[in-house]
Protein backbone atom coordinates (compact mmCIF):
# COMPACT_ATOMS: atom_id res chain seq x y z
CA UNK A 1 0.00 0.00 0.00
CA UNK A 2 1.58 2.91 -1.02
CA UNK A 3 1.67 6.21 1.60
CA UNK A 4 -1.27 8.91 1.17
CA UNK A 5 -0.20 11.85 -1.03
CA UNK A 6 0.73 14.88 2.00
CA UNK A 7 -2.80 17.08 0.21
CA UNK A 8 -4.74 14.21 1.45
CA UNK A 9 -3.38 13.35 4.79
CA UNK A 10 -3.77 17.00 5.55
CA UNK A 11 -7.61 17.10 4.46
CA UNK A 12 -7.93 13.91 7.03
CA UNK A 13 -6.31 15.73 9.53
CA UNK A 14 -8.41 18.64 9.66
CA UNK A 15 -11.89 17.56 9.16
CA UNK A 16 -10.28 14.86 12.48
CA UNK A 17 -9.81 18.37 14.08
CA UNK A 18 -13.19 19.54 13.35
CA UNK A 19 -15.16 16.31 14.25
CA UNK A 20 -12.94 16.81 17.58
CA UNK A 21 -14.37 20.41 17.92
CA UNK A 22 -17.39 19.89 17.80
CA UNK A 23 -17.94 16.57 19.98
CA UNK A 24 -15.94 18.76 22.84
CA UNK A 25 -19.03 21.68 21.83
CA UNK A 26 -21.56 19.37 22.84
CA UNK A 27 -20.57 17.65 25.34
CA UNK A 28 -21.96 18.55 29.20
CA UNK A 29 -19.37 21.11 30.59
CA UNK A 30 -18.77 21.20 34.16
CA UNK A 31 -20.29 23.41 36.75
CA UNK A 32 -17.09 25.00 37.56
CA UNK A 33 -19.08 27.98 39.22
CA UNK A 34 -21.18 25.87 41.37
CA UNK A 35 -18.92 23.61 42.41
CA UNK A 36 -16.58 26.25 43.42
CA UNK A 37 -19.53 28.11 44.81
CA UNK A 38 -22.60 26.10 45.75
CA UNK A 39 -24.96 28.96 47.37
CA UNK A 40 -23.82 31.45 44.62
CA UNK A 41 -27.05 32.03 43.17
CA UNK A 42 -28.76 32.45 46.82
CA UNK A 43 -25.24 34.35 47.80
CA UNK A 44 -26.57 37.01 44.53
CA UNK A 45 -30.69 37.07 45.41
CA UNK A 46 -29.67 37.87 48.99
CA UNK A 47 -27.15 40.24 48.67
CA UNK A 48 -27.48 42.99 51.65
CA UNK A 49 -30.37 45.46 51.09
CA UNK A 50 -30.75 44.38 47.37
CA UNK A 51 -33.62 41.77 47.63
CA UNK A 52 -36.80 41.59 45.49
CA UNK A 53 -38.83 43.07 47.80
CA UNK A 54 -42.77 44.72 47.49
CA UNK A 55 -41.14 48.12 47.39
CA UNK A 56 -37.66 48.60 45.79
CA UNK A 57 -35.01 49.69 48.93
CA UNK A 58 -37.92 48.65 51.54
CA UNK A 59 -38.52 45.91 53.51
CA UNK A 60 -42.61 45.85 54.43
CA UNK A 61 -43.09 43.77 57.33
CA UNK A 62 -46.65 43.35 58.95
CA UNK A 63 -48.26 43.00 62.44
CA UNK A 64 -52.06 42.87 63.17
CA UNK A 65 -53.51 46.04 65.31
CA UNK A 66 -53.44 46.07 68.44
CA UNK A 67 -50.12 45.18 68.60
CA UNK A 68 -50.18 43.14 72.06
CA UNK A 69 -47.40 43.44 75.01
CA UNK A 70 -45.14 41.88 75.40
CA UNK A 71 -44.39 41.36 71.81
CA UNK A 72 -44.78 44.94 71.29
CA UNK A 73 -44.76 48.00 73.25
CA UNK A 74 -47.40 51.00 73.21
CA UNK A 75 -49.08 49.43 70.11
CA UNK A 76 -46.01 51.03 68.08
CA UNK A 77 -44.49 48.23 66.13
CA UNK A 78 -42.11 50.79 64.68
CA UNK A 79 -41.01 51.47 67.88
CA UNK A 80 -38.44 48.77 68.03
CA UNK A 81 -39.70 47.80 71.47
CA UNK A 82 -41.05 44.43 72.90
CA UNK A 83 -39.77 41.11 71.70
CA UNK A 84 -41.16 40.35 67.94
CA UNK A 85 -40.47 44.52 67.13
CA UNK A 86 -37.07 43.96 68.21
CA UNK A 87 -36.72 40.20 66.36
CA UNK A 88 -37.92 42.29 63.17
CA UNK A 89 -35.64 45.07 62.84
CA UNK A 90 -32.57 42.48 63.67
CA UNK A 91 -33.87 40.16 60.55
CA UNK A 92 -33.86 43.50 58.83
CA UNK A 93 -30.38 44.65 59.67
CA UNK A 94 -29.34 40.83 58.72
CA UNK A 95 -30.67 41.39 55.30
CA UNK A 96 -29.17 44.63 54.71
CA UNK A 97 -31.87 47.29 56.00
CA UNK A 98 -31.71 49.98 58.38
CA UNK A 99 -34.82 50.83 60.98
CA UNK A 100 -35.22 54.01 58.45
CA UNK A 101 -36.01 51.10 55.09
CA UNK A 102 -38.38 49.12 57.35
CA UNK A 103 -42.49 50.31 56.53
CA UNK A 104 -45.26 48.62 59.15
CA UNK A 105 -48.00 47.41 57.56
CA UNK A 106 -50.98 45.97 59.34
CA UNK A 107 -52.69 42.72 58.65
CA UNK A 108 -54.86 40.80 60.20
CA UNK A 109 -54.08 37.35 62.05
CA UNK A 110 -55.86 35.07 60.14
CA UNK A 111 -55.42 36.72 56.40
CA UNK A 112 -51.55 37.01 57.48
CA UNK A 113 -51.64 33.05 56.53
CA UNK A 114 -54.84 32.53 54.25
CA UNK A 115 -54.32 31.58 51.08
CA UNK A 116 -53.76 34.56 48.01
CA UNK A 117 -50.50 37.00 47.33
CA UNK A 118 -49.32 38.96 49.92
CA UNK A 119 -49.02 42.62 50.19
CA UNK A 120 -45.81 42.21 52.91
CA UNK A 121 -42.82 40.94 52.27
CA UNK A 122 -43.26 38.86 55.36
CA UNK A 123 -45.63 39.14 58.65
CA UNK A 124 -44.36 38.82 62.18
CA UNK A 125 -47.35 38.06 65.11
CA UNK A 126 -47.16 35.04 66.67
CA UNK A 127 -48.07 32.89 63.87
CA UNK A 128 -47.24 29.08 64.56
CA UNK A 129 -45.06 26.95 62.33
CA UNK A 130 -47.59 24.71 61.13
CA UNK A 131 -48.02 21.89 57.89
CA UNK A 132 -51.22 22.87 57.00
CA UNK A 133 -50.66 26.66 57.12
CA UNK A 134 -47.56 25.97 55.17
CA UNK A 135 -50.11 24.72 52.44
CA UNK A 136 -50.78 28.30 52.16
CA UNK A 137 -47.72 30.38 52.73
CA UNK A 138 -44.38 30.15 53.81
CA UNK A 139 -42.64 30.16 56.60
CA UNK A 140 -38.71 31.04 57.81
CA UNK A 141 -37.25 28.78 60.40
CA UNK A 142 -38.46 29.28 63.87
CA UNK A 143 -37.55 32.37 65.76
CA UNK A 144 -39.37 31.73 69.27
CA UNK A 145 -40.09 28.26 70.92
CA UNK A 146 -43.99 28.30 72.57
CA UNK A 147 -45.95 26.67 75.10
CA UNK A 148 -49.56 27.65 75.43
CA UNK A 149 -50.97 28.39 78.67
CA UNK A 150 -54.80 28.85 80.74
CA UNK A 151 -55.93 31.62 82.45
CA UNK A 152 -58.48 31.82 84.62
CA UNK A 153 -59.72 34.42 87.30
CA UNK A 154 -58.46 33.89 90.91
CA UNK A 155 -60.59 32.03 93.48
CA UNK A 156 -62.77 30.43 90.21
CA UNK A 157 -63.29 26.74 90.03
CA UNK A 158 -61.06 26.93 87.00
CA UNK A 159 -58.27 28.36 88.82
CA UNK A 160 -57.94 25.38 91.08
CA UNK A 161 -57.35 22.99 88.32
CA UNK A 162 -54.58 21.28 87.57
CA UNK A 163 -54.33 18.26 84.76
CA UNK A 164 -56.28 18.21 81.43
CA UNK A 165 -59.49 16.48 82.99
CA UNK A 166 -59.67 18.91 85.24
CA UNK A 167 -60.66 21.58 82.22
CA UNK A 168 -62.72 19.52 80.69
CA UNK A 169 -66.03 20.41 81.87
CA UNK A 170 -65.06 24.48 81.85
CA UNK A 171 -66.23 26.73 79.35
CA UNK A 172 -62.82 27.63 77.49
CA UNK A 173 -61.94 30.45 74.95
CA UNK A 174 -59.24 31.58 72.63
CA UNK A 175 -58.49 33.89 69.55
CA UNK A 176 -59.98 31.93 65.88
CA UNK A 177 -57.18 30.26 64.14
CA UNK A 178 -55.05 30.39 66.52
CA UNK A 179 -52.54 27.02 67.80
CA UNK A 180 -54.53 28.52 71.61
CA UNK A 181 -57.76 27.03 69.84
CA UNK A 182 -56.46 24.25 68.54
CA UNK A 183 -54.90 23.18 71.86
CA UNK A 184 -58.88 23.50 73.12
CA UNK A 185 -59.89 21.32 70.49
CA UNK A 186 -56.97 18.67 70.33
CA UNK A 187 -55.87 18.38 73.83
CA UNK A 188 -58.39 19.43 76.40
CA UNK A 189 -61.40 17.86 74.24
CA UNK A 190 -63.41 19.77 76.45
CA UNK A 191 -67.49 18.77 76.52
CA UNK A 192 -68.52 22.24 75.71
CA UNK A 193 -67.51 23.81 72.26
CA UNK A 194 -65.09 26.61 72.45
CA UNK A 195 -65.73 29.87 72.31
CA UNK A 196 -64.17 31.92 69.75
CA UNK A 197 -62.82 34.84 69.32
CA UNK A 198 -61.41 37.55 66.43
CA UNK A 199 -59.05 39.13 68.71
CA UNK A 200 -57.52 38.47 72.37
CA UNK A 201 -59.20 41.65 73.50
CA UNK A 202 -62.33 39.81 73.06
CA UNK A 203 -61.04 36.70 75.02
CA UNK A 204 -60.24 38.83 78.12
CA UNK A 205 -63.11 40.39 78.56
CA UNK A 206 -65.30 37.43 78.07
CA UNK A 207 -63.30 36.40 81.01
CA UNK A 208 -63.26 39.22 82.57
CA UNK A 209 -67.11 38.74 82.85
CA UNK A 210 -67.37 35.23 83.19
CA UNK A 211 -68.52 34.50 79.89
CA UNK A 212 -66.07 31.77 79.59
CA UNK A 213 -63.91 30.10 82.59
CA UNK A 214 -60.66 30.23 80.85
CA UNK A 215 -58.88 31.58 78.11
CA UNK A 216 -55.82 29.75 76.06
CA UNK A 217 -52.72 32.10 74.71
CA UNK A 218 -49.17 31.09 74.22
CA UNK A 219 -47.40 31.83 77.61
CA UNK A 220 -45.78 35.24 77.58
CA UNK A 221 -49.23 36.90 76.51
CA UNK A 222 -50.67 35.07 79.28
CA UNK A 223 -47.76 36.29 81.68
CA UNK A 224 -48.53 39.85 80.69
CA UNK A 225 -52.43 39.53 80.72
CA UNK A 226 -52.24 38.42 84.49
CA UNK A 227 -49.54 41.38 85.71
CA UNK A 228 -51.10 43.89 83.52
CA UNK A 229 -54.34 43.70 82.17
CA UNK A 230 -56.54 41.14 84.51
CA UNK A 231 -54.45 41.36 87.46
CA UNK A 232 -57.37 39.01 89.49
CA UNK A 233 -56.60 36.60 86.81
CA UNK A 234 -54.08 33.77 87.81
CA UNK A 235 -51.93 31.49 85.11
CA UNK A 236 -53.17 27.99 85.56
CA UNK A 237 -51.01 26.49 84.30
CA UNK A 238 -49.57 25.87 80.44
CA UNK A 239 -49.53 22.75 78.10
CA UNK A 240 -46.53 20.14 77.31
CA UNK A 241 -45.40 20.64 73.33
CA UNK A 242 -47.23 18.06 70.88
CA UNK A 243 -45.36 16.11 69.05
CA UNK A 244 -41.41 15.66 68.69
CA UNK A 245 -40.30 18.96 67.58
CA UNK A 246 -41.39 22.13 69.55
CA UNK A 247 -44.12 24.35 68.57
CA UNK A 248 -42.34 27.50 67.24
CA UNK A 249 -43.43 30.90 65.72
CA UNK A 250 -42.05 31.52 62.34
CA UNK A 251 -42.11 34.63 60.16
CA UNK A 252 -44.61 34.02 57.25
CA UNK A 253 -44.09 34.93 53.71
CA UNK A 254 -45.94 34.61 50.06
CA UNK A 255 -45.92 31.21 48.64
CA UNK A 256 -43.13 30.29 47.13
CA UNK A 257 -41.36 33.67 47.95
CA UNK A 258 -37.75 34.45 46.55
CA UNK A 259 -36.90 35.93 50.38
CA UNK A 260 -37.69 32.50 52.19
CA UNK A 261 -34.85 31.52 52.03
CA UNK A 262 -32.70 34.89 52.66
CA UNK A 263 -35.41 35.28 55.47
CA UNK A 264 -34.56 31.83 57.22
CA UNK A 265 -30.87 32.30 56.61
CA UNK A 266 -30.94 35.47 58.98
CA UNK A 267 -33.27 33.89 61.93
CA UNK A 268 -30.74 31.02 61.71
CA UNK A 269 -27.89 33.70 62.14
CA UNK A 270 -29.91 35.62 64.55
CA UNK A 271 -30.13 32.01 66.90
CA UNK A 272 -26.77 30.59 65.97
CA UNK A 273 -25.24 34.08 67.07
CA UNK A 274 -27.04 34.55 70.31
CA UNK A 275 -29.14 37.67 69.44
CA UNK A 276 -32.49 35.90 69.55
CA UNK A 277 -31.74 34.61 73.03
CA UNK A 278 -30.73 37.99 73.88
CA UNK A 279 -34.31 39.61 72.82
CA UNK A 280 -35.65 37.05 74.26
CA UNK A 281 -33.72 37.61 77.52
CA UNK A 282 -34.64 41.56 77.34
CA UNK A 283 -38.85 41.02 76.63
CA UNK A 284 -40.00 37.98 77.91
CA UNK A 285 -37.65 37.38 81.00
CA UNK A 286 -41.06 37.03 82.98
CA UNK A 287 -42.33 34.14 81.25
CA UNK A 288 -40.97 31.78 83.86
CA UNK A 289 -42.13 28.02 84.37
CA UNK A 290 -45.59 27.76 85.37
CA UNK A 291 -47.00 24.58 85.91
CA UNK A 292 -47.61 21.67 83.67
CA UNK A 293 -50.75 20.79 82.86
CA UNK A 294 -51.31 16.65 82.19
Amino acid sequence: MHPAPRALRRAVAAATMVLLATAVGCAPQPEEKASADPSGSATKSCAQGELATKASGKLTIATDEPAYEPWFKDDKPANGKGFESAVAYAVAKQLGYDKSAVVWQSVPFNKAFAPGVKTFDFDINQVSISSERKKAVDFSSGYYDVRQAVIALKGSKAAEATTLADLRNLKLGAQVGTTSLAYITDVVKPKQEAAVYAKNDQAKSALKNGQVDAVVTDLPTAFYITAAEVTNAKIVGQFENQGAAPEQFGLVLDKGSALTSCVTGAVDTLRKDGTLAEIEKQWLSDAVDAPVLK
